[in-house]
């Protein structure tokens, strides 16, 4: 069967329905009867694994298996608030919870205390001891869920019962709302709604603290075996794999997120099938665990079980998957456009594999797009710094993420069908695509683009004193660009060897291009190395998971540190903690102790690789200015103008920055001299 025919046989035999009726046939096993939940290491996301196992088997997929990984695991049973309104009226709120440990022997009594937005200064003059405290949070716009809890531990608090005041959860005042709490478990959390944290507000009024009766069941292990669940479609090459993974472990019922993404990759697994697909390389379905959570006490608390799946469970796939196509929230539209978000590595070929698309379901006003790098928020991540080049239907576009996602209201009332699809349509194509390839199509000539975007932004901005610094940027673009035109001559003649490969399978010709294919072994193996030399040396995140080079976040702490010393040079003290504010994790010390501040920054560096998956060595270092935050915000408070050891810190702190951002300049220089 031609690549033509093949195309419009899988077209033809896409069965969104069956996907559908899949994503909702997840719902049925949860840890929380009424609200759902099917958490890493819980019996309801070992049920759907099995089965997610039985439906791998009766689509006809082979070699079957769960593979055993290790994460922390978490049993949601139940929460509900208990209170007597201001009107009198017995009223029960369901709470949805986060994951911590917290149980009790039916309804207990608790003294319930409202502390605004839980921050160091809204304890003062305030006793919560054995309490429960109320608390506002905007975890998008302001702090994650972690501080405020822990804060309360620290000041004996019984747990804190949190309500959304924005960020999410913003589809209806019934909303609660679950993310992953990034913080030990015996600080326990739960949310409760707009709408019931209004009576108990109600019943606060005028009043410090008000009897509430809490039922609670929220249970974590440490250490607990789950399973992530693949199958395959073999291959000619059964060295070379394409995989295709989505996560089932779910909060609520999971419906878009990521019920329909799994059942997606299901239903690409049965059109496949259906439409006698014989591919030259192995078609890897594997269903991951633990996304949303899986680890305690970590600030890379999730996307555990692909983690595991990949440096643990099968490490071996690194150096014959050439490609993971990931899956997160398939089925309903983020803004205006489909968008597959990929590697840069993978940027060029995606753009030419839109560009020779059929005509295919029109769910968008505007057509598909790329766009890169990959982010922190999903499964690919793992698998990108592993070696293996990844890629996503990018799902941050849209209101949903504010409104929708992570409450009670992610069910199919939001479904849409043209749209998923249209994701069907793009993703079981591209593996029919990259199933003729002989080589892996990665063009490195993005990644050393966004090196020299970097290094002209320090040229261009460099100052007379930092002399040592311009001079090393200059040797570093002068290295970058030659590397860039040998990386452009690498993927052209690796496009026309793939244009070849794909030309010969297209007539038949299949002892000539299975020479073609075995003649490059070599090439793609250096091609794979290549890449995870790229990840290893280049892939950095700030302290809020976002993805940069390390030669930008260090530049960037340089420049928030020269302006906050002249802001401090003319007394300007607001300016200067304003900049502060932006260095690296030191928000945080403007509104929590400094317990909070320390247990927060210490436990990324000061924890084995095991406990930081992802995240370790990610981060570059960090800058301290707790102190200097304290002692500023005391002097503006007392109109103190000497802000001589101040200024001296943070001078200090400047040239600890430029040191390294210069040893950093000289490391990514070699590494490019010597990959290319």
């Amino acid at each position: 069967m031609t690549h033509v025919t093949m195309q419009e046989a899988v077209i033809k035999n896409i069965d969104t329905d069956y996907s559908y009726q899949l994503a909702k046939r997840m719902e049925q096993f949860h840890s929380n009867e009424k609200l759902g939940y099917r958490p890493a290491g819980s019996k309801a996301e070992f049920l759907t694994g099995e089965m997610l196992k039985d439906e791998m088997q009766k689509l006809g997929l082979s070699d079957v298996c769960k593979n055993a990984v290790t994460v922390d695991g978490w049993e949601f049973k139940n929460a509900e608030l208990t209170f007597e309104t201001k009107e009198g009226k017995r009223h029960t709120a369901l709470l949805g919870a986060y994951q911590t440990d917290f149980v009790t022997d039916g309804e207990q009594a608790f003294s319930l205390m409202y502390l605004g937005k839980g921050t160091e200064a809204d304890y003062e003059g305030k006793d919560v001891t054995g309490k429960l405290v109320l608390v506002d949070i905007n975890q998008r716009d302001e702090w994650w869920i972690n501080y405020p809890v822990y804060q309360a531990h620290l000041k004996g608090a019984a747990a804190v019962i949190a309500v959304q005041c924005g960020g999410y959860g913003e589809v209806d005042a019934k909303a609660l709302n679950a993310q992953d709490i990034a913080g030990p478990e015996d600080a326990p959390a739960f949310s409760i709604s707009r709408e019931d944290a209004a009576l108990l507000r109600e019943l606060l009024d005028g009043e410090k603290e008000a009897t509430v009766w809490l039922k609670a069941d929220s249970r974590v292990k440490r250490d607990c075996t789950t399973y992530n669940i693949s199958g395959c479609i073999p291959g000619k090459h059964p060295e070379r794999m394409v995989l295709l993974s989505a996560h089932y472990d779910s909060y609520f019922s999971g419906f878009q997120d990521d019920n329909t993404a799994v059942a997606m990759m299901f239903g690409i697994a049965k059109t496949l099938i259906e439409s006698g697909f014989k591919p030259n390389n192995t078609i890897v379905f594997c269903a991951m665990a633990a996304e949303e959570w899986g680890v305690v006490d970590s600030n890379f608390d999730w996307s555990t079980g692909a983690y595991e799946q990949i440096f643990t469970a099968h490490p071996e796939w690194v150096g014959k998957v050439i490609a993971d196509l990931n899956f997160e929230l398939p089925a309903l539209a983020h803004g205006t456009r489909a968008r597959i978000r990929c590697c840069y590595e993978y940027v060029h070929y995606i753009k030419e594999y839109l560009d020779g698309l059929p005509e295919l379901t029109k769910a968008y006003p505007e057509m598909t797009s790329v766009t890169a790098p990959i982010e922190t928020w999903s499964d690919d991540f793992s698998m990108a710094i592993a070696g293996i080049p990844s890629m996503v239907n990018d799902f941050t576009g849209g209101s949903f993420m504010e409104t929708h996602y992570h409450s009670q209201f992610d069910n199919d009332d939001f479904y849409d069908e043209a749209v998923y699809r249209l994701h069907h349509e793009l993703f079981t194509l591209l593996i029919l695509a990259l199933d003729e390839t002989a080589v892996v199509p990665l063009d490195f000539t993005p990644v050393l683009e966004r090196i020299l975007a970097g290094g002209s932004e320090i040229t261009a901005k460099v100052e007379e004193t930092q002399e040592q610094i311009a001079a090393i940027t200059k040797k570093l673009i002068q290295v970058t660009e030659e590397a860039q035109e040998k990386a452009k001559q690498s993927y052209e003649e690796t496009a026309a060897i793939n244009t070849r490969y794909h030309a010969l399978l297209a007539e038949g010709n299949m002892q000539e291009a299975e020479q073609l294919f075995a003649e490059n072994r070599e090439r793609e193996k250096q091609l794979l190395v290549k890449f995870k030399q790229e990840q290893d040396h280049f892939v950095r995140i700030d302290w809020y998971g976002e993805v940069f080079f390390p030669h930008e976040i260090l530049w960037k702490n340089i420049g928030l540190l020269q302006d906050s010393v002249n802001a401090l040079e003319q007394s300007d003290v607001d300016k200067a903690l304003e900049k502060i504010y932006q260095v690296d994790n030191n928000a945080y010390a403007f509104m929590f102790d400094e317990y909070v501040y320390r247990h927060f920054t210490d436990y990324v560096f000061n924890q084995p690789k095991d406990r930081l998956k992802w995240g370790y060595g990610r981060l570059l270092g960090h800058e301290d200015l707790y102190h200097v935050v304290k002692c500023l915000l005391k002097k503006r408070k007392e109109a103190d103008t000497d802000y001589r050891e101040e200024l001296h810190y943070l001078k200090e702190c400047y040239k600890k920055q430029t040191r390294r951002l210069c040893e950093t300049l000289k490391e990514i220089s070699q590494t490019v001299k010597e990959m290319f």
